[in-house]
């Protein structure tokens, strides 16, 4: 089981530190209030939306597959049920 750990780094950015036995990885997520109104429920806090999108994508990919800067948003277009399955994931 993956240890994802979240921390703010100025603005909308994030970066994420996915550790596993076999190493991290190590991605810059860029989250705006947009797509944190899209994804998750009214007082969300931004780290918690992309824990969970992170806990998504590794269900799915390896860590190595996940890309290494990206917009939370494109998640959705690589995944079409991101967006139903993160909302249900984050209690909506």
């Amino acid at each position: 089981m993956a240890a994802i750990s979240v921390a703010h780094l100025e603005g909308t950015t994030y970066r994420v530190t996915v550790s596993e036995r076999d190493g991290q990885t190590t991605h810059e997520v860029v989250v705006t209030s947009e797509t944190l109104g899209r994804y998750a429920p009214a007082g969300t806090a931004p780290e918690r939306l992309v824990h969970a999108s992170f806990e998504f994508l590794l269900a799915r990919e390896s860590k190595e597959s996940i890309l290494h800067r990206f917009d939370l948003a494109v998640i959705e277009r690589y995944f079409p049920d991101y967006r139903r399955d993160i909302r249900r994931a984050l209690g909506l």
